[in-house]
C-alpha cells in the first residue's frame, strides 16, 4: 500500500503497520530529547497521541516537497501543546530534518515553538488555546467545498478541552453543513493538567458528537490497525462528519510515565531520560543534541500569504446627499454589488442569527449556498472565518460589535497570529446601539484591535464612505474590521454641498478627508458623529470660529502628511463615539509625540462611560457627541 492516499484502502496490512510502530517508537525517543534538553514541553500527550499522528501524516494527501499545495488534505491538532509530537512525525515524514526539531525545540528564534504554529511545513493552523481546532477544521472543510478543490480534513483534538463551549459550537456547524469530508480523532487518555479529566470536568465525548448528529466510532488509539481501519471508515462515510474516539495512555511506551498527569507538561530528567530510552531501546542522544541547539537552526518559518481573491470592485452606490442612511444598509448593497460583480470568486458570508439587523439578509437571499448560519455560536464563527480566509474564500463575518470585537477577542488575537485574511463588519458599535443599552455598548472597536498587530481599522464616515470602504477592503490583504453605528446619519458633504464620498471618490486606506477647512482649530473625527461635527462646524463658522474637520478613516494607521496639517492649527478637539482613552484621541496623541508635535492641544470629546437605554440621538447628546456638544466643546477649547 502507497502512503499519502487517503485512507482509501480500509485496512492496513502488517508489514505497512509495522512500520507506523517504528516510526512511532522512534518519533517518541526524539520527543524525549527535545524536551529534555529545552526542560520544558508536554511529553505526555505527545506519546498518547503518536499513534494517531503517525497515521495522519503518512496516509492524509499531503506532500513534503510541497507543503503548501493547494489540493492537500487538511490537518488541523487542536491540542496544539504536543507539538513535540506533531514536529517528530513531520520529521519522520520527510518534511524538515528531525535534528533540527530536536535541537531547536523552545528555542527563541527558531520555528519549533512551543505550541504548533502555521510557519511551520505542514502545520495548518496554529492553536494552543484549546478548543479552537475543530472551528478551524469546520472552516477548511467549508472551504474545500466552495473552492471545489475537494480536500479532506482531519482535526486531531484532546479530550481536556472537550469542556470547552466553542468545540460544541463547531460540532453543530459541522453537521448542520453536511461535512462529511470532515474527520475529528479524539485522543482519550483521561488525563489533563490537574489530574484525571474525569474529576476536572465529567464530558461524554462519544456521546456528545453522537447527540449533535456526527457519526462516532471507538477504538484502541495504541492499536494502529484498528485506528487506521476506524480512520478509514470515518473517512468513507459519506453522510455525516464522524469523530473517531481513541482510546489511550498518556505516556504510552514508558512505564514511569504511563498514566501520569505530572508528565502532561514536563521534560524528563536526565536520569529519567536514560531509562525512558531504554525501555524504547533507543540510543541517548542528549550530548549530541544538545551541541546542535548551538547552532542556528536549519529550518525557516515558510510564509503562509493569503492566497489571492481576484475581484472586481462593482459599481459604487451614491447615496444623495439630502436623505440620511445608515452605514450597515450601505454595507449591505456593497456586498451584494460584490458578488454580482464576481460571481466566479468564491465568498462566505458569516451569521450568527442576526442577518436582517447587519444587513446581510439580500446576500443570503441571492446566494443562500455561501450563507453559512452559524447560530449563536460567535466564538467558532470568528475561527471558522479565519480559517476559510486562508483557503482561497474571501470571506466575511458580520455581527453587532460587542459580538464580533469584544466577546471573541481572543479568536481575534489567533487569526492575528495565524495571518487570517477574514473581513469583519461590526454593527451597532458605540452609543449608536441606543435603546440595547450597557450590555451591547461596544466603546473599544477600535481600542481592541491597537493591542493586536495585524488587524487593519476601518471606521467609515457615511453611507457612501462606507460603500467604497467594502469594496477596497475586499481585496485587501490581512485581517480588516470595518466599523460602524446603527442609526440612519447624514451624507457628508463639502461646501457647496455635494457629497464629499461621492461618484468620484475612491476609498484609500489611511486617508484623512478634510470635509471643512479652518484656520482657528480642527475637529477631528471619525465614523458615526462626523456629521454632526461637519454641521457644529458650519454653525460655529456663522459665529465667527473658522474651525475645520478633519474625517479619519483609519484610526490605527493616520496618514502623516495630513496628520501634519491638523497640528499646525492652534488647537485640536477629537470627537468619537468611542472610549476616549483608547480610539481617535489615543492615536492622535500618539502620533504628535512620536513625530513631535505634542506642543498642540489635542482635546478629547469621546466616551467617558457606559450609558443607559435611550434612542441614540439622546445618548449622543448626554455624551456631549451631537451637533450642539461638539460646537460647545470647540468653543471651551479656543477660548481656553
Amino acid at each position: 500500500m502507497e502512503r499519502h492516499t487517503g485512507f482509501v484502502a480500509p485496512v492496513l496490512g502488517l508489514d505497512l503497520a509495522v512500520e507506523i510502530e517504528q516510526s512511532a517508537r522512534r518519533a517518541r525517543g526524539a520527543v524525549l530529547t527535545m524536551t529534555t534538553i529545552a526542560e520544558s514541553g508536554h511529553p505526555g500527550g505527545s506519546f498518547s497521541s503518536m499513534e494517531m499522528f503517525s497515521l495522519l501524516y503518512a496516509f492524509a494527501r499531503i506532500d513534503p516537497r510541497r507543503p503548501r499545495w493547494a489540493e492537500r488534505d487538511r490537518i488541523v491538532v487542536s491540542h496544539g501543546h504536543t507539538s513535540p509530537g506533531v514536529y517528530s512525525v513531520l520529521a519522520e515524514n520527510g518534511f524538515f530534518s528531525l535534528d533540527d526539531a530536536m535541537a531547536h525545540f523552545r528555542q527563541a528564534g527558531s520555528p519549533f515553538e512551543g505550541h504548533v504554529e502555521r510557519t511551520v511545513p505542514g502545520v495548518e493552523w496554529s492553536t494552543g488555546n484549546l478548543g479552537q481546532g475543530l472551528s478551524a477544521g469546520v472552516g477548511f472543510a467549508i472551504a474545500a467545498r466552495m473552492t471545489g478543490l475537494g480536500w479532506h480534513t482531519y482535526v486531531a483534538m484532546s479530550d481536556g478541552e472537550q469542556h470547552k463551549g466553542q468545540v460544541a459550537e463547531a460540532r453543530r456547524l459541522a453537521a448542520r453543513q453536511g461535512l462529511s469530508d470532515l474527520t475529528v480523532v479524539v485522543d482519550l487518555n483521561g488525563i489533563q493538567i490537574s489530574g484525571r479529566t474525569s474529576d476536572v470536568m465529567p464530558v461524554d465525548v462519544a456521546a456528545d458528537f453522537a447527540a449533535d448528529g456526527w457519526g462516532v466510532i471507538e477504538c484502541d488509539g495504541h492499536d494502529v490497525r484498528a485506528l487506521y481501519e476506524s480512520i478509514a471508515a470515518a473517512v468513507a462515510d459519506r453522510s455525516r462528519p464522524c469523530v473517531v474516539v481513541a482510546h489511550t495512555v498518556i505516556g504510552k511506551g514508558v512505564s514511569f510515565m504511563e498514566g501520569e498527569a505530572e508528565f502532561h507538561g514536563r521534560g524528563l530528567k536526565p536520569e529519567e531520560y536514560d531509562r525512558a530510552m531504554s525501555e524504547l531501546e533507543l540510543v541517548p542522544d542528549l550530548e549530541r543534541v544538545r551541541t546542535l541547539r548551538q547552532s542556528a537552526p536549519v529550518t525557516s518559518a515558510i510564509d503562509v500569504p493569503d492566497p489571492a481573491v481576484p475581484l472586481q470592485s462593482g459599481k459604487p452606490i451614491t447615496y444623495p446627499a439630502d436623505k440620511n442612511t445608515d452605514n450597515r444598509s450601505a454595507w449591505g448593497g456593497a456586498l451584494v454589488g460584490l458578488a454580482r460583480a464576481n460571481p466566479l470568486a468564491p465568498i462566505a458570508v458569516l451569521d450568527c442569527d442576526l442577518a436582517v439587523s447587519v444587513k446581510t439578509d439580500g446576500f443570503a437571499a441571492a446566494w443562500p449556498e455561501s450563507f453559512i448560519q452559524c447560530g449563536v455560536g460567535e466564538h467558532n464563527a470568528a475561527t471558522v472565518g479565519g480559517a476559510l480566509s486562508v483557503s482561497g474564500v474571501l470571506t466575511f463575518w458580520s455581527d453587532f460589535g460587542v459580538f464580533g470585537v469584544d466577546e471573541v477577542y481572543n479568536q481575534q488575537r489567533l487569526n492575528d497570529v495565524n495571518d487570517a485574511a477574514l473581513k469583519l463588519v461590526v454593527t451597532h458599535c458605540g452609543l449608536d446601539v441606543g435603546e440595547d443599552g450597557k450590555t451591547h455598548q461596544c466603546l473599544d472597536y477600535a481600542g481592541a484591535f491597537r493591542n493586536l498587530f495585524g488587524w487593519r481599522v476601518i471606521v467609515p464616515a457615511d453611507a457612501n464612505q462606507t460603500d467604497r470602504a467594502v469594496r477596497a477592503a475586499a481585496s485587501m490583504a490581512g485581517n480588516v474590521v470595518l466599523a460602524m453605528g446603527r442609526s440612519k446619519i447624514p451624507t457628508i458633504t463639502m461646501s457647496d454641498g455635494r457629497p464629499l464620498f461621492g461618484s468620484d471618490y475612491r476609498f484609500t486606506y489611511g486617508e484623512i478627508a478634510w470635509a471643512r477647512e479652518g484656520r482657528d482649530g480642527t475637529i477631528l473625527t471619525m465614523g458615526t458623529v462626523a456629521g454632526a461635527a461637519v454641521s457644529a462646524s458650519d454653525r460655529l463658522r456663522d459665529e465667527g470660529l473658522n474651525v475645520g474637520v478633519a474625517i479619519v478613516s483609519c484610526p490605527l494607521d493616520l496618514d502623516d502628511t495630513q496628520m501634519r496639517v491638523v497640528f499646525s492649527t492652534p488647537w485640536i478637539l477629537v470627537a468619537e463615539d468611542h472610549h476616549w482613552r483608547t480610539g481617535l484621541w489615543a492615536s492622535a496623541a500618539e502620533w504628535a509625540t512620536l513625530h513631535g508635535c505634542a506642543g498642540t492641544r489635542a482635546v478629547p470629546l469621546g466616551v467617558t462611560a457606559y450609558s443607559a437605554s435611550g434612542a441614540a440621538g439622546e445618548l449622543m447628546a448626554t455624551a456631549g457627541l451631537d451637533v450642539a456638544g461638539i460646537a460647545n466643546a470647540a468653543r471651551t477649547v479656543a477660548h481656553a
